[in-house]
C-alpha cells in the first residue's frame, strides 16, 4: 500500500470514528433548537466569566461540525447571534463556518477526487470546462441560495478543480448573507419555533436573485462584446489547480 493510500485510509478512519461517537454518544441533541433555548442563560454566564475560551471552543466545535458535514450549524450559527450578538457573532461564524466548508473540500478532494475524475473522466469534461470559466461565479449562485445543502456544495467542489484559496474566498462572501440573517435571527431566539421560520420564500427567492446576478451580467458582457467586437477589459477566472 503507498503512502497515500495509507493517509487515505487514516483519514477515512478517523472520519469514520468522529461520526460513530457523534452519533452513539448523542451528542446530536447538544444541537438542537430546544436545547439552545433551554441552555442560552447559562452559556450567556459562561461567556461573561470566560470571553475568550468561549468563542475559541465554539469556533473549534463549529469548524468540526461543518468540516464532518454533522447536522447542528443552523442551530450553531444561532447560537452565535444569542451568545456573542450581530458583529462578533458575524465575524466568528464566517470564519468558522469557511474554515470547516474548506477542510470537508479539501478532504473530498484528497480521497475521492482522482478516482472520480479517473472513472467519469468523459462525462466530467464539460464540467471541468464549465469549473475552469465559471467555476467561481456559480459557487457564488448556490452560497447565497439557501435551498442548496452547504455539505453537498463543499464534497462536490472537492471533485472539481478550482483552486482551494477561491474556494475560500468566494464561500465566505456567498455565505455572508445567510449568516447574518442567521445569526441575527438568535438575537431573538426566544421568537423561533423552528429552523424554518428563519427563512420565508420572499427571502429565499432575493438571495437567488442576488447569486444570480454577478454570472447573469458577464453573460450579458460577453454577449456585447462578442456583438460589438470589443477586446474583453475583465480578467479572466483564475485557472484550476490541485
Amino acid at each position: 500500500m503507498t503512502k497515500k493510500n495509507l493517509e487515505r485510509t487514516a483519514i477515512v478512519v478517523a472520519i469514520l470514528l468522529a461520526v460513530v461517537l457523534f452519533y452513539s454518544l448523542n451528542l446530536g441533541q447538544y444541537l438542537t433548537l430546544d436545547y439552545l433555548k433551554e441552555s442560552r442563560e447559562y452559556f450567556a454566564e459562561l461567556y461573561a466569566g470566560h470571553r475568550l475560551a468561549v468563542i475559541t471552543g465554539y469556533a473549534v466545535i463549529y469548524i468540526i461540525v461543518t468540516a464532518l458535514s454533522l447536522p447542528g450549524a443552523a442551530v450553531m450559527t444561532l447560537a452565535g447571534g444569542a451568545l456573542f450578538g450581530l458583529a462578533i457573532g458575524t465575524v466568528v461564524v464566517s470564519f468558522a463556518s469557511t474554515i470547516g466548508a474548506t477542510l470537508a473540500c479539501i478532504v473530498s478532494r484528497f480521497l475521492l477526487r482522482d478516482w472520480v475524475q479517473a472513472r467519469f473522466k468523459k462525462q466530467l469534461a464539460a464540467i471541468n470546462k464549465g469549473i475552469e470559466k465559471e467555476g467561481a461565479f456559480y459557487l457564488f449562485t448556490v452560497r447565497l441560495i439557501p435551498v442548496f445543502p452547504f455539505f453537498i456544495i463543499n464534497l462536490v467542489m472537492g471533485l472539481t478543480g478550482m483552486k482551494i484559496r477561491t474556494f475560500y474566498w468566494i464561500s465566505q462572501l456567498g455565505m455572508l448573507p445567510g449568516t447574518l440573517v442567521y445569526v441575527n435571527a438568535g438575537k431573538e431566539l426566544a421568537r423561533i419555533e423552528a429552523l424554518k421560520d428563519i427563512f420565508s420564500p420572499s427571502l429565499i427567492i432575493s438571495f437567488a436573485i442576488l447569486g444570480l446576478f454577478p454570472i447573469t451580467t458577464k453573460k450579458i458582457m460577453q454577449f456585447y462584446r462578442k456583438k460589438t467586437g470589443k477586446k474583453p477589459e475583465m480578467a479572466d477566472i483564475p485557472q484550476a489547480e490541485d
